[in-house]
């Protein structure tokens, strides 16, 4: 079996994808059922900024990781830990489902203290993934690191698709005693449905890694490291991209990986490496920070559909462009630099929208609509493919390099969700389009 189909190169980047799309489904289901969820706890429309908050909280992971590595590095066991946080994620979901719409009486208040615990486990287990998940991939060649970005890409279509199947934010406007009032309509399953499905889609990438390191030693047990060296020199004389650590194309164990650390290497902190991490920090801050907090406010005013299309679209666009990435790598850092360049000036022409909301240019117009929605698609699809690109360079820079691409990205997503936050929530910076209204009469 172990020549069979089970083995196959094709088989390793599907466990792959279905393992790295269960790093951050859970706080996206939870972002995606949100409207559902609010209209049962007693927090209502304040659950948004608890959820924020208990993201932000979730931090303390990475925080924990990080400090383990310095403090005692080589010694923290990334599988180990990895099958603990997904055991973790897929208990918590499955209570998530069962207890979610639970209260409890505090201070004389009803307040939802069930779902806010199992939010904050989950997001701890989101945040810690990526300073888990991008180190243990320094065990595959560079190609199978495009396809984990393509996982956490359907880490946010999957519940998008779902959400939508499941009617989520659909209003009809009905005239009651002459007067024009939104009618929300009730969904086609209730929420608990919907947290089973984030507990099997859990299920599946903590099976899909368990198989992957079930299929480490049989690998490289069928590699001799004769067959290895030749294999080396071939894929170099080929172009293909190889490693050191790269065991004749198949995953490296954890031993290797700790012996071949010891030499001394060539430092990390080179210009190039922190121009990377520099570019992955402020791409990640747009799209895991600044734009999802006021997507309602650049979308809406446009319409439901319009709102719909830019996110659908926008969650395609994101593995799309990781696809895109196996097959055509961009190396020159200016290029990069110029495609963050690209992605900005679409991430500012939504921000503009954002501030003009209720009542941006071109309201009322197909021209309108067709800008948002292509706006959202390019924004995604740039800075999805520059994280890709970037996460190679770095995986190609060593194992350290992959524990600080994780760092840079949840950083750069606190960083820009801590931002927005206050101007969101507290301040009030942006007006929200009002359904069945005339805003801008």
């Amino acid at each position: 079996m172990s020549g069979g189909w089970w083995s196959s190169a094709a088989v390793t980047h599907g466990l792959m994808a279905l393992f790295a799309m269960g790093s951050w489904i859970s706080v996206n289901c939870l972002w995606v059922e949100l409207p559902v969820v609010v209209s049962v706890l007693p927090e209502g429309w304040n659950l948004p900024a608890y959820l924020s908050v208990l993201i932000a909280f979730g931090n303390l992971g990475p925080i924990a990781v990080t400090i383990t590595h310095h403090c005692a590095p080589g010694r923290l066991n990334e599988r180990l830990l990895i099958h603990c946080i997904q055991l973790l994620a897929v208990v918590v979901s499955a209570f998530l489902a069962v207890f979610w719409s639970h209260t409890v009486t505090i201070a004389g208040e009803e307040r939802s203290l069930p779902f806010l615990l199992f939010t904050f486990m989950l997001s701890l287990v989101c945040c810690t993934s990526n300073v888990t998940f991008l180190p243990f991939m320094f065990r595959y060649p560079p190609q199978y690191i495009r396809t984990f970005f393509i996982g956490q890409g359907l880490s946010a279509l999957f519940p998008c698709i779902v959400a939508l199947g499941q009617g989520v934010g659909k209003v009809e406007c009905k005239t009651v005693n002459g007067t024009v009032q939104p009618e929300y309509l009730k969904e086609s399953f209730p929420a608990q449905n919907f947290f089973w499905f984030l507990f099997v889609m859990l299920s599946i990438s903590a099976i899909s890694f368990l198989a992957l390191t079930q299929r480490q030693p049989t690998s490289q047990q069928d590699t001799p490291q004769q067959e290895s060296g030749t294999a080396a020199g071939a894929a170099k004389e080929n172009g293909e991209e190889t490693h050191p650590l790269h065991n004749g194309g198949t995953p490296v164990s954890e031993d290797q990986v700790q012996v071949e650390e010891q030499p001394p290497v060539p430092t990390f902190w080179t210009l190039r490496n922190v121009y990377l991490l520099l570019l992955l920090g402020v791409s990640n801050a747009l799209t895991n920070g600044v734009l999802p907090s006021v997507q309602s406010f650049f979308c809406l005013p446009y319409g439901t559909m319009a709102f719909h299309l830019s996110v659908v679209l926008g969650n395609i666009a994101n593995p799309l462009a990781c696809f895109v990435a196996m097959f055509v790598l961009l190396r020159s850092s200016s290029g990069l630099g110029i495609m963050s360049l690209a992605g900005g000036v679409f991430a500012a022409y939504l921000m503009a929208l954002a501030v003009l909301s209720p009542c941006p240019p071109l309201l009322g117009s197909h021209a309108g609509v067709a800008l948002v929605v292509i706006s959202c698609i390019m924004f995604t699809g740039l800075f999805s493919y520059l994280k890709v690109v970037i996460g190679t360079l770095l995986h190609e820079a060593g194992h350290a390099a992959l524990l600080w691409c994780g760092i840079s990205i949840q950083a750069g997503s606190l960083i820009g969700a801590l931002i927005m936050f206050p101007l969101v929530s507290v301040y009030h910076v942006f007006s929200r389009s009002q359904e069945c209204v005339e805003n801008c009469s």
